[in-house]
C-alpha cells in the first residue's frame, strides 16, 4: 500500500526529475513496461484494439522486435534499480508490467488475421506508438534546442495534457468515422471529378504544396471564428489554457472542436480529389508541425519564419501579451497572417506568458470537457 501510495503521489507531482536516485530510468522503465502491456493486448486483440488504416501496413516481425527491445531495456533498468534500492517502489512496478506482458505472451503472441471487418475499435496502436516516437523525438529536440531551460519534461499541469493525449488518440476510430460521414453527407455534392481528375494528376509536391494551402486557407479562418464568435471560443479557450509550451501542450484541445476542425479541413481535400500520395505526405507534414511549433524549442528559421509557421510564431499565438491577443491563426503558412493582417508585431523575439486572460479555464481533463457548457462568461 505504501509503494501504491508513492506511485499515485509521484504521478500526480511535477517537477525536475533527481538524478542518482533511479527515478529518471524508473521513470523511463515504468513507461516502456505499460506501453509493452498495451502492445500484448493490442497483439491479442487486434480487432478491438488496432486502427484499420494502420494495421493493413504493419510489419508484424518488426513489431514484435520493438517489443522485445523495450521490454529488455524496461526490464533491465527496473532491475538494476531494485539491486541497488534506488527508487524500488517505482522499479518494482515497471519489473512487474514487464513480468505480466510476457506471462501474456510478450513478443510472441500469436495475431490471427481473420476477423470480420468492420468491427468497433479503439486506437490503442496508435496511442502506443506516436507516445512513443513523440516522446523519442520531441524530448529529445527541447533538450537539445530548449528555449526554456529551466522547464522540467513534468512541468505543471503535464497530466491534464496526457489525459487529452490519450483520450484523443484512443477515439480515433470515433473521430474518423464522424468526419468521414460529415464529409460525405455536407460536402458530398461539391465533388466535380474533372476537377478531381487535375488535382489527382498533379505531379507530387506541387500536389502536397497545394493540399496544405489549401488546407492552411480553411484552418486559418476556422480558427479566426474560434477566436471571434463567442460560443466558438468557449470550446478554444480549452486549447488556450495551457500555460506550458512543450510537445504535449497541442494535445489539449476539447473534442467537439477536434470533430468540427478535422470536418472542415479534410471537407474541400476530399472534394477536390487529391492523390492518397499526397494526402499521406499531409499527414505526415500537419502531424509533426501540430506537435512541433507548441515545442519548448528556441527555433526561428530566419527570414523563412515569415513563410513557414514556426514554433516562435506559435508561441505568440498562445501568449496573453497584449500584441498577440487573436493573432497568429495560421497552422502552416505563416505568410497568410501577414496577408490578411493578424500577424503579431512585436519588438521582443518571444512572448512572456501563456494561456487566456484572466486564467478562467480550470485544470484537469473533466473539468475542461465540461467547461464550455458551464462556463458563465
Amino acid at each position: 500500500m505504501l509503494e501504491l501510495e508513492k506511485l499515485n503521489q509521484f504521478t500526480e507531482s511535477h517537477g525536475e526529475l533527481q538524478r542518482g536516485r533511479g527515478l529518471v530510468t524508473g521513470t523511463i522503465a515504468i513507461t516502456l513496461g505499460m506501453l509493452c502491456f498495451l502492445g500484448v493486448l493490442a497483439f491479442h486483440f487486434p480487432q478491438y484494439l488496432t486502427t484499420p488504416e494502420l494495421r493493413k501496413s504493419y510489419n508484424v516481425d518488426v513489431m514484435r522486435w520493438i517489443m522485445l527491445a523495450a521490454m529488455v531495456v524496461a526490464g533491465g533498468l527496473a532491475l538494476v534499480n531494485i539491486v541497488f534500492n534506488r527508487s524500488r517502489w517505482l522499479s518494482s512496478f515497471a519489473f512487474l508490467l514487464v513480468v505480466v506482458a510476457a506471462l501474456l505472451g510478450g513478443h510472441k503472441v500469436n495475431v490471427d488475421p481473420n476477423f470480420p471487418d468492420g468491427t468497433p475499435y479503439i486506437g490503442l496502436d496508435w496511442f502506443i506508438l506516436d507516445l512513443l516516437g513523440s516522446a523519442l523525438i520531441f524530448i529529445f529536440i527541447e533538450k537539445l534546442f530548449a528555449l526554456r531551460k529551466d522547464q522540467p519534461i513534468f512541468r505543471a499541469e503535464w497530466q491534464t495534457d496526457f489525459h487529452h493525449f490519450i483520450v484523443n488518440h484512443m477515439i480515433v476510430g470515433f473521430v474518423l468515422l464522424a468526419t468521414n460521414l460529415m464529409v460525405h453527407k455536407l460536402f458530398g455534392w461539391a465533388a466535380h471529378d474533372g476537377v478531381r481528375g487535375w488535382v489527382a494528376n498533379l505531379p507530387f509536391w506541387a500536389g502536397v504544396l497545394l493540399i496544405i494551402l489549401v488546407a492552411d486557407l480553411v484552418q486559418y479562418w476556422t480558427h479566426r471564428a474560434y477566436h471571434e464568435v463567442p460560443m466558438l471560443w468557449r470550446l478554444h479557450a480549452v486549447h488556450h489554457s495551457v500555460k506550458s509550451m512543450d510537445w504535449m501542450a497541442g494535445s489539449r484541445q476539447h473534442i467537439l472542436e477536434l470533430l468540427i476542425t478535422r470536418t472542415l479541413v479534410l471537407a474541400p481535400i476530399y472534394v477536390l480529389g487529391f492523390s492518397k500520395e499526397v494526402i499521406d505526405a499531409y499527414i505526415v507534414i500537419v502531424g509533426f508541425q501540430a506537435v512541433f511549433n507548441h515545442c519548448n524549442v528556441s527555433v526561428r528559421l530566419g527570414p523563412l519564419r515569415y513563410v513557414i509557421v514556426t514554433p516562435n510564431f506559435h508561441h505568440w499565438h498562445h501568449s496573453q501579451d497584449d500584441e498577440a491577443i487573436d493573432k497568429n491563426y495560421a497552422a502552416h503558412y505563416a505568410f497568410l497572417d501577414y496577408l490578411f493582417g493578424t500577424a503579431v508585431k512585436s519588438d521582443r523575439l518571444w512572448p512572456e506568458r501563456y494561456g487566456v486572460v484572466g486564467d478562467y479555464v480550470p485544470n484537469g481533463f473533466f473539468r475542461q470537457l465540461k467547461f464550455p457548457f458551464t462556463w458563465k462568461g
